[in-house]
C-alpha cells in the first residue's frame, strides 16, 4: 500500500461518516467525524507530495483547519471567525489560480458560455446575500466583501476552464463549484428551518472541496514538473 492511502481512506471514511451523522442527527459524533476531515487530507497531500509544502498552501490548510474549527466549536464568535478564514483561504487561492495561469485569451466560441457564467455568479451573489439573517446584517461588508471574493474565484477558475479545458483547470473548476454550494447551502441552513438535506448538502460540498483543493495542488506541481522536463 502506498503511503498515501492510508490518510485518503480516513478521509472518505470521515466523509462518509458525517453524512451517516447527519442523516441520524448526531450532532456530537458528527463533530467527531468531521474534525478529522482536515488532518487526514492534508496528510494525504504531504505523503504525496514526499512532504514537501509551499507556503502559501501550507497557510491555506492551516486557514481551512481554524475555520473548520470555528465551524465546529459553535459558540457566538463561531460565525464571523469562519467567514474570516474562509476569506483569507479565497484570497490565497485566487492568488494561486491568478499568478500561477497564464493570461486567460478567450476566443469568440467562449464568449457566450463565459456570459453565462457571469450573469449566474453575479444572480446567485445577490440572491444569497439577500438572504442574510439579522446576525449576518451586523457584519454586511464583511460578508459582501466574502461573496464578492468568492464569486471572482468561481469566475477565474470557469473562465479557465472553459477556455483550456485541462484536467487542472477541471480540478480547480470543481474545487470552486464545491466552496461556493458549501457556502451557498450554509446560508439556506441558517434561512430557512432544519433540513437534513441541506445540511447534507453543505457538508458534503465542504468537505469534497477539501480533496478537489489537494488534487488540484498535486495537479499544479505534476504540471509544473512536466515544463521544467521539456
Amino acid at each position: 500500500m502506498k503511503a498515501n492511502k492510508p490518510s485518503l481512506i480516513m478521509y472518505f471514511l470521515a466523509l462518509i461518516s458525517a453524512m451517516i451523522f447527519d442523516c441520524m442527527n448526531e450532532d456530537i459524533l458528527g463533530t467527531y467525524a468531521k474534525s478529522i476531515v482536515i488532518p487526514a487530507i492534508f496528510f494525504y497531500f504531504l505523503t504525496s507530495n514526499n512532504f514537501k509544502i509551499q507556503k502559501t498552501e501550507a497557510f491555506i490548510f492551516l486557514f481551512c483547519f481554524i475555520g473548520q474549527v470555528y465551524d465546529l466549536m459553535k459558540v457566538e464568535a463561531s460565525e464571523i471567525g469562519g467567514v474570516l478564514c474562509f476569506f483569507l483561504v479565497y484570497m490565497l487561492l485566487l492568488k494561486l489560480i491568478v499568478f500561477d495561469h497564464k493570461k486567460i485569451r478567450l476566443r469568440r466560441k467562449d464568449i457566450l458560455p463565459l456570459s453565462i457564467v457571469v450573469i449566474l455568479i453575479i444572480y446567485l451573489l445577490i440572491s444569497v446575500l439577500g438572504l442574510q439573517s439579522a446576525s449576518m446584517k451586523k457584519y454586511n461588508f464583511i460578508y459582501t466583501s466574502y461573496g464578492i471574493i468568492l464569486s471572482i474565484l468561481c469566475y477565474f477558475s470557469y473562465a479557465n476552464y472553459i477556455t483550456k479545458g485541462s484536467n487542472i483547470t477541471l480540478l480547480m473548476t470543481l474545487m470552486t463549484t464545491c466552496y461556493m454550494f458549501s457556502d451557498i447551502f450554509y446560508i439556506f441552513n441558517v434561512y430557512f428551518s432544519y433540513s437534513v438535506v441541506l445540511v447534507l448538502i453543505r457538508d458534503a460540498t465542504q468537505i469534497l472541496a477539501y480533496f478537489f483543493m489537494v488534487e488540484y495542488f498535486l495537479e499544479k506541481r505534476r504540471t509544473t514538473k512536466k515544463r521544467i522536463t521539456q
